[in-house]
């Protein structure tokens, strides 16, 4: 697999917070305005059996099924995206106290990766840059 994408930040409250807050998979489009729709089965938490999909403003549908999960650790998910295999980890740091890193890195493979998933990663940075200052002023106020 391709690294995509390697993007780490800090969000001010404990490892116990942060990684409650992003385990709401359903409750995304809060934040991640680039993203319509979230599914999770089972619905609540994200855990290790869970399995789901994201619909984008753009309507594109991505499915994925986790792979690894390590409580406030880390967890990951695979899942089909246009004629490539993704890879997602959400990996959590704690700093101390009431600051949690959170590194998300995103890999690929399949017969697009070298053209198709440039443009994608191209796009996600763009996603993100929007989305994580959002995700940071939702968790700094819980």
């Amino acid at each position: 697999m391709i690294t995509l994408l390697n993007r780490e930040f800090i969000v001010d409250a404990s490892i116990e917070t942060s990684w409650s807050h992003l385990a709401k998979v359903e409750k995304w489009p809060s934040w991640a305005r680039h993203i319509k729709d979230v599914k999770l089965l089972p619905s609540g938490d994200i855990s290790h059996n869970s399995v789901g999909s994201l619909i984008l403003t753009n309507g594109i549908k991505s499915e994925f099924r986790v792979t690894d999960f390590q409580l406030h650790k880390n967890w990951a998910w695979k899942g089909p995206f246009l004629w490539m295999s993704m890879e997602y980890n959400h990996r959590f740091e704690s700093l101390g106290y009431d600051k949690t890193k959170f590194t998300w890195i995103i890999k690929g493979e399949g017969i697009a990766v070298s053209t198709i998933g440039r443009v994608f990663a191209w796009q996600y940075k763009r996603n993100f840059n929007k989305a994580i200052p959002l995700l940071q002023l939702e968790i700094s106020n819980l």
